[in-house]
């Protein structure tokens, strides 16, 4: 028997910006209809965002085991129990996971259906034996792990962010294919627990991000003990007694690699099987569901947002768009996305951290800009706990507007907060010069860089004349 259901909104995915739409939407009293046949939380809490951190926290803990020597402490090797890191993480998950849990949204006066939504036409969605009529429909399903057509892989063992996190014993050799934040951050955090490790990249590792920066990350992650090849094309993929081995071509000579695991990171795709968009008259391509500037789809009644909208797939992008849907859909405000400052970070050792425009990018669109750059050697806290190695960059126009920030070094995701908040209210880089930073900490290197738009001018005459002009008058 088909139970109907007639609300005002109705979402389709309990990732982070399904659930931040149906959460905001029912404290305002709006009665709305969640659809998940999968985990609640969605790829970020369960396969993504916060297992890889769990992951990385516990290599950081058995590396500083070995960075002693340099304050005076005894140089130790950590032993690790893979199976209690996997039960960290584990743990990590379950106690985040009673927010995102249906108890709580149900709570919240949200019907929750655990089940697959899929259109039946323009203005109907089925889940199971459920039948859902909405004034409004939100698209939420995220994306998945993008599986290349590897020649053999489909009679191979291997792992993707959805399955990597349930090892419990350590890989003995983990081979990654793809060398992006997710391969580069998984690489460093196994090799760190013990794991030999190896990345094949077609391109360049980390490609998205200023080479500048990313080639400081790329030498420590080798420096760390992991093998990452670029510019190799992998053939093939085989599965025997001695493990798993990779087929590739390096240099233009044909060569094998073999290990004990196989991790594909190699990109992502959005979650568009099985929903019927064509019945509701919803425009996709391979790269998502095709939205407007307020995450509207060809559908007027029907919006998409995050991963499967396929714009940034960050988590914070999706709660952004789940924003942009909440002030639109409820309250009838224009809204229109803007990436301009949408800030995103690589969570290896040293953090990687980027909004706004590359150097390059900057040049392309604006001619003439300003960069400035302040390296964390030069910084007091960062001597102390030495913690030395990374830089922050910054463009500028000629007049001072900021273009882009990108830092690389400890704690860059928290440093790089400032300039997004600088690039989202229009200030200039002299405010970044304006305010007082508590003294020692990291966040001087920022107003380091920023005072550099400035030194530049120091040894100009006319500057210097001006000087001695006001110095005469008393």
């Amino acid at each position: 028997m088909t139970t109907h259901h007639k609300v005002d909104i109705c979402v389709i995915g309990a990732g982070s910006g399904g659930l931040s739409v149906a959460a905001a939407a029912a404290q305002f009293g709006v009665s709305v209809v969640l659809l998940e046949s999968g985990r609640m939380g969605g790829d970020c809490l369960n396969y993504g965002c916060v297992p890889s951190k769990a992951m990385i926290a516990a290599a950081k803990q058995a590396h500083v085991l070995a960075a002693g020597p340099a304050f005076g402490i005894g140089k130790r090797v950590a032993k690790v129990d893979f199976e209690a890191v996997h039960n960290h993480i584990h743990d990590v998950i379950d106690g985040i996971a009673p927010n995102d849990s249906v108890e709580r949204f149900t709570g919240l006066g949200v019907t929750v259906i655990e089940e697959a939504g899929w259109f039946k036409d323009a203005g109907t969605v089925v889940a199971g034996d459920h039948e859902i009529t909405a004034r409004r429909f939100v698209v939420a399903t995220g994306s998945s792990a993008g599986v290349p057509p590897i020649d053999g892989l489909d009679d191979v063992p291997y792992h993707t962010n959805e399955t990597i996190f349930d090892n419990t014993e350590r890989p003995e050799h983990l081979i990654v294919i793809g060398g992006g934040p997710i391969g580069i951050e998984l690489a460093q955090a196994h090799r760190r627990l013990g794991s030999k490790v190896t990345v094949l990249e077609l391109f360049q590792p980390l490609a998205k991000d200023d080479p500048e920066l990313t080639r400081i990350v790329l030498d420590k992650v080798m420096e760390d003990g992991v093998d990452i090849r670029a510019g190799v094309k992998v053939e093939n993929v085989s599965h025997g007694d001695k493990g798993i081995t990779v087929a590739i071509e390096e240099d233009g000579a044909a060569k094998k690699i073999t290990g004990s695991h196989l991790l594909i990171a190699a990109g992502r795709n959005p979650n568009v099987e099985g929903l019927g968009l064509e019945a509701a008259g919803i425009e996709y391509d391979r790269r998502g569901i095709k939205v407007d500037a307020g995450m509207k789809t060809t559908n007027k009644k029907v919006y998409a947002i995050g991963d499967v909208a396929g714009a940034l797939q960050f988590t914070h992008v999706a709660n952004y768009h789940a924003g942009l849907v909440i002030r639109n859909a409820l309250f009838r405000m224009p809204v229109k996305a803007d990436y301009s400052a949408i800030p995103w970070v690589t969570y290896t050792d040293p953090e990687l951290a980027h909004v706004g425009l590359t150097e390059e990018e900057a040049r392309e669109k604006h001619g003439k800009i300003r960069v400035m750059r302040w390296p964390y050697a030069e910084n007091d806290r960062a001597m102390a706990e030495r913690k030395t190695t990374g830089l922050v960059k910054v463009t500028t126009t000629n007049r001072g507007r900021i273009l882009g920030a990108s830092i690389v070094g400890a704690s860059a995701g928290e440093l790089i907060q400032p300039w997004v908040l600088a690039m989202s209210s229009g200030l200039k880089i002299k405010d970044m010069t304006g305010y007082v930073v508590p003294y020692p900490t990291l966040g001087e290197i920022s107003k380091r860089a920023a005072y550099g738009y400035y030194t530049s001018s120091l040894g100009k005459p006319w500057l210097r004349w001006l000087i001695k002009m006001l110095a005469k008058l008393g």
